[in-house]
């Protein structure tokens, strides 16, 4: 355990405090790349559905590749290449979309690590690209000015491949027990010798990539990885005193106590203003999180309101993209990402650096809260979410209201939301004050040419 201020005990990492650059950022990139990109089929968790009988994965792979005994999930590697990855370009396509972190997935339920692994042979240094991928994404991520962290998902492989023990695959075989092991059944809780071997894989990526965010998905919140857990927070918390800088524990559903680390809600968001700060992850793509074939991929005003109603919310997002084996990101990402990123050089102001707001926002869409709750949504004109910065508030409006002018009605002068005298009113990315008009009904503002506008668009309202 290096020295520091925290010990493994809740109580002592109760004491952990949030980094204000993470509450700045507002916006990060997850990476789901891996294996599991070569046969690009219905979604990342392939490896696991191929073993199952009579799923579609199971049929397609007879089909395709034929028996598991003799094609397995290990015969992928061999073709996952990376061959056109070129972690610069993924780094400036980020940079460009807005996002202020990036965070891969070093290892996911497959069990392949995507960076320099001492602890096993399947690693991506070792063999498929036989290139540190990891390592060669955090380099160019920072020289980018982006911080880097990392996610991962190796909880769950204790159980992932463990319905190819049930009939004749190669998951059955011992060459191969490295990789598919210990493929138990999901009841039973892992074992010492698992869960010692999870966290020293775990603490070898904090030293070798000193990352500012571990990502956890679910399965952690195990009775059997608290004390695990405990260990690695206090170690990685003291690991960054030790560096000097601010990092980041997301996690999902009850695994920690709230005040230790940053709850992440999947797919999902909450529905109102929390004072704990969080996260949203959810992907680009509406069916899968690694690269599938005709995958549906959402259009970048669905992700830019899911942006600013989680940021008015006191929340992050974290947007996932699933590049294709080759190291390559689909177009139909790239043009939503820089779409986003197009939005955000006009209206940053409203989202970076700021904090919420009396109210998160008003009007009449609301959206579902909890995890894996996200729908299409379609706001209106009336529709307004809310920000601060310093003595600056930001009135989003999410869509082209019906005429040339808006009602802030929680700016309303018989409300003590707004005390303040609203000294002037401009719109990010056009010149010059609007006409406004402050009364009991709200605060009226005339938007030019209102016709022509991208919306969501931004109104900042200054005080006095």
């Amino acid at each position: 355990m290096p020295e520091g201020p925290f010990r493994p005990t809740w109580e002592s990492l109760k004491n952990y405090k949030i980094p204000e650059w993470y509450k700045d950022a507002k916006f990060g990139i997850f990476i789901h790349y891996g294996v599991y990109s070569v046969p690009a089929f219905s979604n990342e968790w392939y490896p696991r559905n191929m073993y199952i009988e009579g799923t579609p994965e199971y049929e397609h792979h007879i089909k395709t590749y034929g028996e598991h005994k003799r094609f397995g999930y290990k015969d992928f590697i061999p073709l996952f290449k990376a061959e056109r990855f070129d972690p610069y370009e993924w780094a400036d396509l980020f940079k460009k979309a807005g996002a202020k972190y990036v965070v891969p997935v070093a290892e996911h339920h497959d069990g392949f690590a995507m960076y320099d692994c001492s602890f096993t042979r399947w690693c991506a240094s070792k063999m498929g690209p036989k290139r540190d991928i990891i390592g060669e994404l955090a380099k160019a991520v920072r020289e980018n000015f982006l911080t880097f962290g990392i996610s991962y998902h190796r909880a769950e492989h204790w159980w992932f491949f463990h319905e190819g023990m049930k009939f004749d695959s190669d998951v059955r075989d011992k060459d191969y027990f490295d990789l598919y092991g210990p493929a138990q059944p999901e009841p039973m809780q892992p074992t010492e010798e698992f869960l010692e071997d999870w966290l020293l894989r775990l603490l070898e990526i904090v030293d070798k990539y000193q990352p500012q965010v571990v990502y956890f998905d679910w399965w952690i919140e195990q009775p059997a990885f608290e004390p695990y857990l405990k260990k690695f927070f206090a170690y990685y918390y003291n690991r960054a005193h030790e560096w000097g800088k601010g990092v980041v524990i997301n996690y999902k559903l009850n695994a920690v106590p709230r005040e230790c680390a940053v709850f992440d809600v999947e797919r999902g968001k909450l529905g109102d203003i929390d004072p704990i700060y969080w996260q949203t992850d959810t992907s680009i793509s509406r069916i899968s999180w690694g690269y599938v074939e005709n995958d549906i991929y959402k259009p970048a005003k669905e992700l830019i309101w899911e942006l600013v109603d989680i940021v008015s919310k006191n929340g992050n997002l974290l947007l996932n993209v699933g590049p294709k084996a080759d190291g390559t990101i689909p177009e139909a990402a790239q043009k939503t990402l820089l779409e986003i990123g197009e939005w955000l050089l006009k209206n940053g102001e409203a989202i970076y650096g700021t904090r919420p707001w009396r109210i998160y926002g008003e009007g009449p869409t609301k959206g579902n809260a909890g995890s894996f709750s996200e729908k299409e949504i379609n706001y209106t004109g009336r529709d307004l979410r809310f920000t601060t910065k310093g003595d600056t508030l930001y009135a989003i409006l999410m869509n082209k209201p019906e005429k040339d002018e808006i009602v802030i009605k929680s700016l309303s002068t018989e409300l003590t939301l707004y005390q303040k005298e609203v000294a002037k009113v401009e719109l990010l990315g056009l010149k010059g004050e609007l006409k406004f008009e402050r009364n009991e009904e709200g605060l009226k503002i005339k938007i030019p040419e209102f016709e022509k506008l991208n919306y969501p668009i931004t109104f900042k309202i200054w005080g006095s």
